[in-house]
This record gives C-alpha cells, sequence and structure tokens, in this order.
C-alpha cells in the first residue's frame, strides 16, 4: 500500500545500505515525497558529509517546496561537522516531515522536531519507530552510555564446543556464515580477541568481502604481551592493531611492537586486563562499536562485566564431543538456571546449514572487569 509506511519503508534501506560506513554517527535515510512522486533520495554516507536530507535535497532541487520528507531519525538542529538539517528543511519550503524517530543525542532530543515545527512545517513521529531504533542500535548506545555497543559473535558444534579437543577449529561453520561474519566485521569499527586466539589461530581478523570494504580496527587483549611478533595481526598493515595490556608488561616488547606500528595500551594495574577501563578509552577514541570474536575466556569475562549489549551465535549440525574441548563461554556458573544469562528479543534464522541465533543478553549480574585470557 502506498503510504507513509512504504515511503519510510524505503527510506530504512537507504540508511541500512551504509552500515559501518558512518563511524560513530547513525544511519539516515531520507526520501523526498512531491505530488506522489520521489524526487529525493539521500543517505548519510560518511561522518562529516552531508547528512541524509542534505542528499536528498541537493537531488530535489527545486522540486523539494511543498514537498514531504520522509526521515529515518529526527533532523539535527545544531552547528557540528555539517549545519543544522533542520535548517536547512525550513530553507527549502518543505512541507511535511515525517520522522522515524526522534535522536537520543542530548543535543538534539527532540529539538530538531520542535524548530521545524515552530516554522510552521507539520511534523508526524513514529511511523516505522522501532525499525529505525533496531537500524541504530549502536549509536543509540554509544550515545547514551558512552561506551561502545559490543556484539559477541561466536560459532558451535551442537554440543557447544568452539574446537575439537586438539584446539582445530576450522571450520565449524560453513562457507555462508563465514561470508555473513565479514560483513559484521565490516559494520563494527573494532574487532576484539584474546591473545590465546592469536597464538593458537594466528587470524587475520579483516573483513574480506567481494569488494573493498571498510576495515575495522584490531584490539588483542593481552596482559603480559605473549602476542608473537611474527603473527599477521602484528605484520599486516592494512589496519591498525592496537594491544590492551596491564603496567606489568614488559616495556621491550612493547618498544618491540611499537616498531612494528602496533599501538600498545595499559589498561590497569595488572595482572588481568580492565576491560571497563578498556572500554571507556575505546569511547575516548570514538570506537562506538566492537565485534568481540573472542575465546570462551575472553567471552565470559565480557558477560559477566555485563559489557556485551549482542549476541550472535552460529550453530553448526555437527558433535565434537570431548571433555577437554573449549566452550563458547567460560562463566563461574549458575547454582540455579532461574539465574542463567538469559536473551531477549531473540531471532533464529538458517543461514546455509547452519542456524543463527541473535539476542541480547539480559544481566542481572555486574561484576567488576577483569580478563582471564592473558
Amino acid at each position: 500500500m502506498l503510504n507513509d509506511e512504504y515511503y519510510m519503508r524505503l527510506a530504512l534501506q537507504l540508511a541500512e545500505k551504509t552500515l559501518g560506513q558512518t563511524g560513530i554517527n547513525p544511519v539516515v535515510g531520507c526520501v523526498i515525497v512531491k505530488e506522489g512522486r520521489i524526487v529525493g533520495l539521500g543517505s548519510h554516507l560518511q561522518r562529516g558529509s552531508h547528512h541524509a536530507e542534505v542528499n536528498a535535497l541537493l537531488m530535489a532541487g527545486k522540486e523539494a517546496e511543498g514537498g514531504t520528507a520522509y526521515v529515518t531519525l529526527e533532523p539535527c538542529s545544531y552547528f557540528g561537522r555539517t549545519p543544522p538539517c533542520a535548517d536547512r528543511l525550513v530553507a527549502e519550503k518543505i512541507s511535511r516531515v515525517v520522522v522515524a524517530c526522534t535522536d537520543p543525542n542530548p543535543q538534539v532530543a527532540g529539538n530538531g522536531i520542535e524548530k521545524l515545527r515552530g516554522h510552521g512545517i507539520r511534523v508526524d513521529v513514529g511511523v516505522l519507530e522501532q525499525e529505525a531504533r533496531e537500524l541504530n542500535e549502536m549509536f543509540n548506545k554509544f550515545i547514551v552510555s558512552r561506551l561502545p555497543f559490543v556484539t559477541l559473535k561466536s560459532a558451535t558444534t551442537l554440543d557447544g564446543k568452539i574446537a575439537a579437543k586438539s584446539g582445530d577449529s576450522k571450520w565449524i561453520s560453513g562457507e555462508a556464515s563465514r561470508a555473513q561474519v565479514h560483513m559484521l566485521r565490516h559494520r563494527h569499527q573494532a574487532i576484539m580477541v584474546g591473545v590465546d586466539t592469536v597464538i593458537a589461530d594466528d587470524p587475520l581478523l579483516t573483513a574480506r568481502l567481494e569488494v573493498a570494504a571498510i576495515q575495522p580496527v584490531r584490539l588483542v587483549v593481552d596482559s603480559k604481551l605473549r602476542i608473537p611478533l611474527d603473527s599477521r595481526v602484528v605484520k599486516d598493515q592494512e589496519t591498525k592493531t592496537i594491544v590492551l595490556t596491564t603496567n606489568q608488561a614488559s616495556i621491550e616488547q612493547m618498544l618491540r611492537l611499537n616498531a612494528l606500528g602496533v599501538e600498545v595500551i595499559k589498561c590497569g594495574e595488572g595482572p588481568r586486563v580492565d576491560l571497563r577501563k578498556a572500554m571507556a578509552i575505546m569511547t575516548e577514541r570514538e570506537i562506538g562499536s566492537i565485534l568481540l570474536e573472542g575465546g570462551s575466556r575472553l567471552n565470559g569475562a565480557m558477560l559477566e562485566a555485563g559489557l556485551v549489549d549482542k549476541i550472535v551465535l552460529f550453530l553448526a549440525p555437527k558433535i565434537v564431543g570431548g571433555a577437554d574441548a573449549p566452550g563458547a563461554f567460560a562463566l563461574q556458573g549458575f547454582d540455579l538456571m532461574s539465574d542463567a544469562i538469559a536473551l531477549e528479543r531473540v531471532n533464529v534464522e538458517r543461514v546455509g546449514n547452519d542456524c543463527c541465533i541473535t539476542g541480547y543478553p539480559r544481566l542481572e549480574r555486574r561484576q567488576e572487569a577483569c580478563s582471564p585470557e592473558s
């Protein structure tokens, strides 16, 4: 049906295509309609560039006057890296603006809508609001809490193993699942692993797609700087590698890593990396989203610290067995099933022969951050 939802869904599709390109900025789409015709389309393509509304207005030109703008996020109302979009919509004489959801950024937070209404523009809010909020879940978390949005990704067998008892883990999931993981990497600003993962698998930790992709920063949790100097994350220069360590780390090893282009950041007095401090430092570095691909101990430590916002688990139709084979989460464990960490808003989909389970952990318990993967 041709209605407000029809055009807003198109705007959401425009926004969704730019996931991974806008840094700590939100993804936004805009569609301008006049007399039943689409006259302008726009997305926010990268931080510091035109916002979606401006790109759509540029396409519409003089046709924008008297038209309706469908925007997935409330138009901004303040001067940042670019001028306010609300002012531009007023200047171009848009007659109506349909907004999916308000902007949680305290600098906007309803001010854009009020500015438009103050200039006599009709504003309707809430069309496909839930879809719009989910699309910007990373931005929403970062702008409100000033902490990165962390997605924990893992692949396990049916019996919950992330490797065989020998340590072999290639490959648990199928080709289709691995391709989806590379898209997840592209959509996050950083990938985080523990040093044990680097030592065991020597991963490259890049987004490898059919075309060139924006590469995330590589974060390695390594309290004693055991990372091999000949590992691929050290030698590869395609993207930046940061090692998160403690004050107990060797100065000589730190200097060796620095000489190879690896940045080393001390996060705590030791013996373990303070994960909460590490996340705060990532905020200072304007890293607003992290894909956690840790081993079982780092996964467990991040969960227990309450630092995981979302879990994406690929479940492969395989059984490997072995009492010593590692599982996906090394936790202290709970005495009662009712105390278990439960997932909310769960979605299940088939990816090739695998099953992908996505959900948001409800963490009732908060512990001091620590990392046993050292």
